[in-house]
């Protein structure tokens, strides 16, 4: 997808476990990532939640799985990219390491896949109600295939947001 990134930290593991640094602004500017981030925030989502899809045309984000595994999805609602309306799903899992970088004017979600997901990001905007926009996740227009695994639980504003 043009402009969005997958970017897997080092990673060092021994027999005690493994430390990452998941963001340095020196390593990230070497690979054209130059945000100022000015916002962490973490989710915890039971098994089958959806939060998304959300978009923010001001902000990035820099999102990573600590525990757990979620499928990350973007679409891109920037009305001049040849990727307009496409989307694209990931795995982000804690094992896996893989961060995903979605550039301003993308829609964002994901589906825990596991019973205890705690999905970490970083915004280069600071969250604002009236910034912010929604489309509902299973919008035949985007027809983003979710890999669901029976039925799944969602806000009551993400279950009534509109379709494109």
């Amino acid at each position: 997808m043009k402009d969005a990134r997958v970017l897997v930290p080092d990673v060092f593991s021994d027999e005690r476990g493994y430390f990452k640094e998941t963001y340095s602004s020196v390593k990230y500017r070497a690979l054209g990532i130059s945000d100022a981030w000015v916002q962490d925030n973490v989710s915890r989502s039971s098994r089958n939640v959806i939060r998304g899809m959300h978009g923010d045309r001001r902000m990035t984000k820099l999102v990573q799985v600590l525990q757990g595994r979620a499928w990350d999805v973007i679409v891109d609602l920037r009305e001049d990219s040849p990727t307009y309306r496409k989307w694209e799903g990931f795995e982000l899992t804690a094992d896996n390491h893989r961060q995903l970088y979605i550039p301003a004017g993308f829609l964002h979600g994901f589906l825990a896949q596991s019973d205890d997901v705690i999905l970490m990001y970083k915004q280069s905007a600071l969250y604002d109600p009236k910034s912010e926009f929604a489309v509902n996740w299973r919008d035949p227009t985007l027809a983003i295939a979710w890999p669901l695994d029976g039925e799944p639980m969602l806000s009551p504003k993400d279950a009534a947001a509109p379709y494109l």
